[in-house]
């Protein structure tokens, strides 16, 4: 395989051929990508579940931010997406919109990105497109999974009194994007946890069996609690002394003059993609029983919008995560 800053640039049927049909990993409907569609037929008694999301150099990573994490993390926010709505993937399609300054090595680099994610989530490439831009660099995949027919988890179907679990540990992803400008002292960890992220994919037999309502954390614990309330029609309430942290976050957190602020700073801070769960309090005994990687941190209510508490009183929420536009 051609590599190497003076490797060839051999066009779009180049990269294609040597880089992107290995990522196949011989699914029957990706058809070598050599038609202009793929086949998917789902298992008898399940649904697809698709979802898309794209990533643009400089707004949701880093320029200079090497291309093989780029990709696993792509892959890896959608991912989080079908483990959220308890979807098993099953492929993926991608676009990719390259910077003529971008030759084979960057594309190279890219392309192992993506196998390895592919060997790490056995997760098939499947079509796409790739096109030339002036910049900046735009990345775009499209999973699909599938769920048992009439199961995906809705964000629309939390209960009054519900609690709200999430997964792991919140803040992360915030302080890694600081780490990885230079801007916080990391030992690498939180930087990690900002480039390339780890989808839930373990929890979803747990979202199954006790989830009423999910999404996964991608702009910020306060915004995606907001999103089930939203769809729900309720109030959603997060207990911020109660919200998981990791050692670095925690040691970030005894270093604030704020406790409260900081504290709020990092549950709307995102890009963390934990799973957020609204489950019957009667199944809590049960979730603990299972040992399962989800600790409460608030509850759905009547009413509407999202309150964060710390130690007993009501905080000014200004800011509840990440927008889009």
């Amino acid at each position: 395989m051609p590599a190497g800053p003076e490797a060839p640039d051999e066009g779009e049927f180049g990269w294609i051929e040597r880089l992107l049909r290995p990522l196949t990993r011989g699914h029957p409907g990706a058809l070598d990508l050599l038609d202009d569609a793929a086949v998917i037929r789902p298992r008898q008694g399940h649904d697809l579940v698709i979802t898309k999301d794209a990533m643009v150099a400089g707004v949701h990573f880093l320029p200079g931010d090497p291309l093989d994490t780029v990709a696993r993390k792509l892959l890896a926010v959608n991912l989080s997406d079908l483990a959220a709505k308890a979807a098993d993937p099953i492929g993926y399609f991608l676009s990719v919109a390259w910077p003529k300054d971008l030759g084979w090595q960057a594309r190279q680099r890219f392309a192992d990105g993506l196998r390895e994610a592919g060997e790490t989530w056995a997760l098939p490439l499947l079509g796409g497109d790739t096109v030339s831009t002036p910049g900046p660099l735009t990345v775009t995949a499209t999973l699909i999974g599938e769920v048992p027919t009439d199961g995906m988890v809705r964000r629309a179907t939390a209960q009054p009194g519900d609690l709200l679990m999430v997964s792991g540990t919140i803040g992360d992803g915030w302080l890694g994007l600081q780490a990885a400008q230079g801007s916080l002292p990391d030992d690498g960890y939180l930087a990690s946890r900002y480039r390339t992220p780890t989808p839930r994919l373990d929890l979803i037999p747990a979202l199954r069996r006790f989830a009423r309502a999910s999404a996964d954390v991608s702009d910020g614990l306060l915004a995606d609690a907001g999103r089930i309330a939203i769809a729900s029609g309720l109030a959603a309430e997060i207990a911020l002394e109660q919200v998981p942290l990791s050692g670095p976050a925690a040691a970030w957190l005894a270093a604030q003059p704020d406790e409260a602020a900081a504290r709020l700073r990092l549950a709307a801070g995102g890009d963390d993609y934990q799973l957020l769960i609204a489950v019957d309090p009667a199944e809590l005994p049960a979730i603990r029983a299972a040992d399962l990687d989800l600790r409460v941190v608030g509850r759905m209510k009547l009413g509407q919008g999202v309150t964060a508490v710390f130690e007993g009183r009501n905080l000014p929420v200004d800011h509840l995560g990440w927008t889009h536009v």
